[in-house]
């Protein structure tokens, strides 16, 4: 079924149709064969671009979409349900662009930024590395000042897009400061000594293109330092609040797909004489799948209206993603389990949807890092009454 949607204006229901119509007559079709073949979507990107779906959180009068956060992950709900790999592209592409975005000077958002949001690029984000994933602090890839630039070395890990993407928002060393020596440079796939390594081969998201990529003394420009010196770190993780939310919303539309055909097949398949979803033990299974999938889009999109409205909101970020992509586990779990043998077969996409789930739970900072985030947040809260209660 439909998910039903709140939204706030009739331009964005008209928006997240959209979405829907392109997701179910364009991407749905596709994405079964493209997943078994490891293909990437290359032009299924060009054509989100062109539709105005790559950039949609950015201003409109630099060639974004000028959307609320709250329209833009339901879009991505939509496109996820139909092709995982699609939704975690688009939402990798937002965030690859948001230190740019959001910390560039204005002649350098003027310069680069349209040609960005606007689709006719697409972009990867370069910050983990093989020794530093959970702990970008760690980062070794350093970036040497030289005339007129930076000189780049090092390798960067699990790089969605890595080797089809036009862009790279990477993060490298600058000083050995732990926190305050990383910057963050806009580098360009052609640039001289970047390469990309062979695709990891995945359990899932096969469509989704992930590869290490090498730095060997590659040349940027002063020009595409993004940010200060030193400043990278704040900008990655900055960056990373509103991504969590992207894989977020990913999770939800998945999970929302595979309830959807856990449901109609539940009402199709006859045992004992009934459709099994009037057996008690199905029908309540299924009903704990429908209320973790909108427990999760809640979570989510009160985050992204923090979001919007300029508050605070890397405390619920970390709580969406944790839940949001915990609740896909699960229900694409149970969603195999409901279709019973049929359910483990490549005839139908539940098996599909659940290992694709897995990976939510791992990227844009693992769950167990998402519970970290939560409680230094709640001991930071509680540090005055703490201190209050010492004294």
């Amino acid at each position: 079924m439909t998910a039903e949607r709140l939204l706030p204006t009739p331009e964005s229901e008209e928006i997240v149709a959209l979405a829907r119509e392109v997701a179910q007559t364009d991407l749905a079709p596709r994405a079964a064969a493209a997943e078994a073949a490891g293909a990437f979507p290359r032009d299924v990107f060009r054509q989100l671009g062109e539709l105005g779906l790559l950039g949609m959180p950015y201003p409109d009068d630099l060639g974004g979409g000028g959307l609320d956060y709250e329209v833009y992950l339901q879009v991505l709900e939509e496109l996820a349900g139909a092709w995982a790999s699609v939704a975690v592209g688009v939402s990798v592409h937002v965030m690859s662009c948001y230190p740019l975005a959001t910390f560039g000077t204005d002649e350098q958002r003027a310069r680069w930024l349209p040609d960005m949001v606007g689709g006719r690029l697409l972009g990867a984000y370069c910050l983990s590395e093989a020794h530093a994933g959970s702990d970008p602090a760690a980062m070794r890839a350093r970036a040497r000042r030289t005339d007129g630039g930076y000189v780049l070395s090092g390798s960067k890990a699990w790089v969605t897009h890595g080797g089809e993407a036009d862009f790279y928002t990477v993060f490298a060393r600058t000083s050995d400061h732990r926190t305050s020596g990383i910057s963050c440079f806009l580098v360009p796939a052609d640039a001289r000594g970047l390469s990309a390594g062979r695709p990891e081969h995945k359990m899932g998201l096969t469509g989704s293109t992930t590869a290490t990529i090498d730095l060997d003394d590659v040349f940027v420009p002063e020009e595409r330092r993004i940010g200060a010196e030193g400043q990278g770190l704040q900008i990655a993780l900055s960056a990373l609040d509103s991504g969590r939310l992207g894989i977020a919303a990913t999770a939800v539309g998945l999970g929302q797909a595979a309830l959807d055909h856990a449901a109609r097949y539940a009402g199709e398949r006859e045992t004992f004489g009934q459709p099994i979803i009037e057996h008690q033990g199905l029908g309540f299974l299924l009903a704990d799948m429908d209320a973790a999938v909108e427990s999760a889009r809640a979570t989510v999109l009160d985050a992204a209206r923090r979001r919007d409205r300029g508050r605070p909101f890397g405390r619920q970020a970390s709580i969406a993603k944790l839940v949001a992509t915990d609740a896909a586990m699960r229900v694409t779990t149970d969603a195999v389990q409901v279709l019973g043998g049929a359910g483990y077969t490549t005839d139908f996409p539940v098996e599909r949807m659940m290992r694709e789930a897995k990976i939510m739970q791992i990227f844009e900072g693992t769950n167990q890092i998402q519970r970290m985030v939560i409680a230094r947040h709640l001991a930071k809260a509680t540090a005055p009454t703490r201190h209050l209660r010492a004294a």
